[in-house]
């Protein structure tokens, strides 16, 4: 029999460190967030942002973040769900909705901080390049500077996250990267080109609109299925193509970036909260608590749920003959 040596011992669990919980969850790359939120001593506590986008089944998150010792503080947040209220009610996590989705996180975030005037970004869609410093000069604030975040995400050219990049770039807002992750560039043998045009035509949606167009003259059951939405949506906001519809969308975004504020759920009487909570006085001031039913009340009300069960069991049953 060969000789085995026992390579993982006692000694080796005894040491043995278990990892992050959300790094054995695939859910953080320690190394990259170390990386970005790390700041230089010599910057006195000021704050270093991050640009984090997030994509779901069902929509495109894009948050501003920075971190402190008790954990992230989110400065901004917008979701292509918003998107409805200016007008796209369908394509919620395609290129062209994630550049939407950065363009409102820069708008609304310049607009809270008193910038939107000073930093307009830019306001006719090219596809190309947009450098925000080079429009600093001579401003009075400089402009807003944050890192992409795109956690674990695998960053192949013409990803999803870089079109919420170059929304926010557009925007007003400083982040740094390069041109060479955007859909039209290429590299072949050492040669390297980046197609401005068809840059633009993702962000104005014109693949999908060349698809749409197939489909509509070849099969138009399919077509009717599959872009029943999008058919609603261009019917709704009055327009002929999808660049059309987006760059009203653009605009209704650059007009009104602020959140929309939720309508309050209707409260119950006060006489009801009184009866569910006890104040109690402390040596810093007042706070409610719920109250805890006694036996008494708890019985009750199971009693008061059987009398109403058997009054509606009596009023369905026939009468008598």
């Amino acid at each position: 029999m060969p000789f085995v040596k026992l390579v993982k011992g006692k000694a080796y669990f005894k040491r043995f460190q278990v990892k992050y919980r959300r790094r054995r969850e695939a859910k953080t790359d320690y190394q990259q967030r170390r990386r970005l939120v790390i700041q230089d001593k010599n910057k006195y506590a000021s704050p270093k942002y991050r640009f984090v986008v997030r994509r779901t089944n069902t929509k495109i998150i894009c948050q501003i973040i920075y971190a402190a010792i008790e954990g992230d503080h989110v400065l901004c947040q917008t979701s292509s769900k918003e998107l409805i209220h200016y007008g796209l009610g369908a394509g919620l996590t395609n290129y062209a909705a994630a550049y939407c989705t950065g363009l409102l996180c820069a708008r609304r975030l310049l607009s809270n901080l008193k910038m939107n005037e000073i930093y307009k970004g830019e306001e006719e869609v090219k596809g190309d390049y947009y450098d925000v410093f080079k429009h600093a000069a001579g401003k009075s604030r400089r402009p807003f500077k944050a890192f992409l975040d795109v956690g674990i995400l695998r960053t192949t050219v013409g990803n999803r996250s870089f079109g919420a990049l170059k929304g926010a770039c557009d925007g007003g807002l400083c982040i740094p990267h390069s041109k060479n992750i955007f859909p039209g560039y290429k590299k072949v043998e050492k040669k390297e080109t980046f197609d401005v045009a068809k840059h633009r035509d993702h962000i104005f949606g014109m693949h999908v609109q060349v698809y749409m167009d197939h489909l509509k003259n070849d099969e138009p059951d399919k077509y009717k299925r599959q872009f029943g939405e999008w058919i609603k949506c261009i019917a709704n906001n009055k327009v002929e193509s999808l660049e059309d519809l987006y760059k009203k969308v653009h605009a209704a975004i650059r007009a009104k970036p602020e959140q929309a504020k939720k309508d309050k759920k209707e409260q119950k009487p006060q006489k009801y909260l009184d009866e569910r909570r006890t104040i109690i006085q402390t040596a810093k001031g007042k706070y409610t608590r719920s109250r805890r039913l006694t036996k008494a009340e708890r019985t009750a009300k199971v009693q008061a749920r059987i009398n109403q069960a058997l009054k509606e069991i009596e009023a369905k049953a026939p009468a008598a003959a």
